[in-house]
């Protein structure tokens, strides 16, 4: 048999902060769903029954009290990342199409048309990020496009 799982030593504060999060009931539901799941076991109740109440799998309950074992109440919330890029802006749709319009001779490179490997490469180098560069010179990418069209 394995041994128990068990969260690690709650205090008096973490309680009432678990069960304030679990009765409040409004905010994240995800936030909701984590602290339920840490304070059962903290109660006693066991990783299967857990699992049971909280409509998920004992090897994610086991996750979520391991997590909130090393990081404490920051493995509760949830870390959201992705979503729209952010958007250029006229001015700067402006100079990249400026700087694609342009021989690379005049910014002293030794090509005579910017291929757009050549561009994003360029457009990093004067200090555009990574990924704006990609995205100015993506939608070039398709036949027949045309680069910048602002």
């Amino acid at each position: 048999m394995t041994e128990r799982l068990r969260v690690r030593e709650i205090d008096d504060d973490e309680g009432r902060r678990l069960v304030r999060i679990v009765r409040r009931g409004s905010g994240s539901v995800v936030t909701w769903r984590r602290a339920q799941m840490v304070l059962l076991p903290a109660q006693g109740m066991d990783v299967p029954a857990v699992a049971k109440v909280a409509f998920t799998s004992e090897d994610r309950v086991r996750d979520v009290i391991g997590n909130f074992s090393a990081d404490g109440f920051g493995s509760l919330y949830p870390k959201y990342k992705g979503g729209h890029p952010p958007t250029f802006t006229l001015g700067q749709r402006r100079e990249i199409k400026k700087i694609a319009k342009s021989k690379p001779a005049r910014h002293d490179l030794p090509f005579s048309t910017w291929s757009l490997a050549r561009l994003a490469d360029f457009l990093v180098a004067e200090g555009w990020s990574t990924t704006s560069a990609t995205r100015a010179c993506g939608p070039c990418s398709a036949p027949g496009a045309s680069p910048i069209s602002a």
